[in-house]
């Protein structure tokens, strides 16, 4: 059964797009488990690059099933922009199926999801504002919409209107907004219904029996580890589980039917929005990370922050998903930097600590411990092979392999597909 997991170790943007892009061409099912379209991947092929959202990266083969699981949540206007956009560049999406019990965002979910960031002014959790949240809230409440739902007219109308009784009491009592109109949502949802339909099926099955058969498998992450909502740093995270455990609960497949679990990193730290971040580099080097490395947002172009490589970090993905092995990218944004620092432990309190810890009071009260390492000069990005990489990079990728205990299986030295060396 070779099935493979990709997630993100950190707080994201570690590169796993070109990860998954490389396996998805090789994969006969690629399958999205969790989140909404508050996440995606940008893949390219023959010169034309493609921003996916919801839609899984396999897409662009058109003998690969491509699955959107029963975990994800799914905005029908934003799926449907994908798959006019595909069919627009010559993509077929007959290869998309869409399973029955996901969830789907309504438009007042989208509208809470704003005002209620707005109303928490300067605590706000830094929310894409897509309405992800609110709707996760609704599916754990045991009142939400589910695909199933969206495609069955009656019994569409009648949770909506049931729905937005309670709802459009807290846009307008709580947070003093406009009342939403349900025959206008059912108007605009139904026809949306109507084109989706066919692409709505019980995944389940298909998934179990291909995996049986020994299909090549690739469960794609979106997020990451520290933005998990029971692992995550809570509550600067997301309302899903990016961890590997997820993948099992957002696909409806049991955990012995995964061969790998494949970490992606970056030679570095990065993370957006608010919260801890012990080893952040607030000065010339953070900012030099930053440029070199492209750290702005993909959609909103806000500067990330940058620290140096955490190895506690690391260890916790390793451990909270089982990874069996770790991609390592942008260890060539680091050249130029001069001596660079590796934590490889946490003080807390006059104490050395080596695990991330639950909370974000304790994480705030941590320290870094630093290693440092020498750095290199040179221009890695054209190297083909490990042992031509100079000695300082070796030595940093090995000693990040035994401080993390994961095999490095490959190193990202560019953004191309064809800019990794495999060990």
């Amino acid at each position: 059964m070779p099935t493979k997991v990709v997630i993100g170790t950190q707080w994201g943007d570690e590169g796993k797009g070109k990860t998954i892009d490389i396996l998805a061409g090789k994969a006969d099912v690629v399958v999205r488990t969790q989140g909404g379209n508050n996440a995606g991947h940008t893949i390219e092929a023959n010169g034309v690059t493609y921003k996916l959202q919801l839609m899984p990266s396999g897409i662009l083969n058109p003998k690969t099933i491509c699955i959107i699981g029963n975990g994800v949540v799914i905005d029908p206007k934003v799926l449907l922009s994908e798959i006019d956009g595909m069919e627009e560049k010559g993509i077929s999406t007959k290869n998309l199926i869409i399973d029955a019990r996901a969830h789907v965002i309504m438009p007042y979910h989208i509208e809470l999801d704003g005002l209620s960031e707005k109303a928490r002014g300067k605590g706000d959790i830094g929310t894409t504002k897509k309405g992800i949240g609110p709707t996760y809230m609704d599916k754990a409440e045991r009142s939400g919409i589910r695909m199933c739902d969206l495609i069955n007219p009656d019994k569409f109308a009648e949770k909506v209107r049931e729905n937005l009784v309670i709802k459009n009491k807290m846009i307008e009592l709580v947070y003093g907004g406009t009342p939403m109109d349900a025959d206008k949502i059912i108007a605009e949802y139904s026809e949306y219904a109507k084109r989706l339909k066919p692409y709505v099926t019980d995944t389940t099955p298909i998934l179990y029996n291909k995996i049986k058969e020994g299909a090549e498998v690739l469960f794609e992450g979106a997020q990451a580890t520290l933005l998990d909502i029971d692992l995550g740093t809570y509550p600067y995270v997301t309302s899903s589980h990016p961890v590997s455990g997820g993948v099992c609960i957002g696909s409806g497949i049991g955990p012995t039917m995964i061969d790998e679990c494949i970490g992606i990193a970056k030679g570095y730290t990065t993370r957006v929005g608010n919260g801890p971040f012990p080893t952040e580099l607030d000065d010339e080097i953070g900012q030099a990370i930053r440029d070199k490395g492209h750290e702005y947002g993909t959609n909103t172009g806000r500067p990330r922050r940058c620290g140096w490589f955490d190895a506690v970090i690391l260890k916790y993905a390793v451990r909270t998903s089982g990874l069996t092995s770790v991609v390592l990218n942008k260890v060539d944004t680091l050249a130029g930097i001069g001596k660079l620092k590796i934590c490889v432990a946490y003080k807390k309190n006059g104490e050395i600590t080596y695990d991330f810890p639950p909370t974000l009071e304790e994480l705030a009260m941590c320290e870094p411990i630093y290693e440092e390492m020498d750095g290199w000069d040179e221009d890695i990005s054209g190297i083909k092979e490990f042992d031509k990489l100079p000695e300082a990079v070796q030595k940093y990728v090995l000693r990040i392999e035994e401080l993390c205990d994961v095999k490095i299986s490959a190193i990202g030295v560019g953004p191309g597909r064809e800019q990794n060396i495999y060990r």
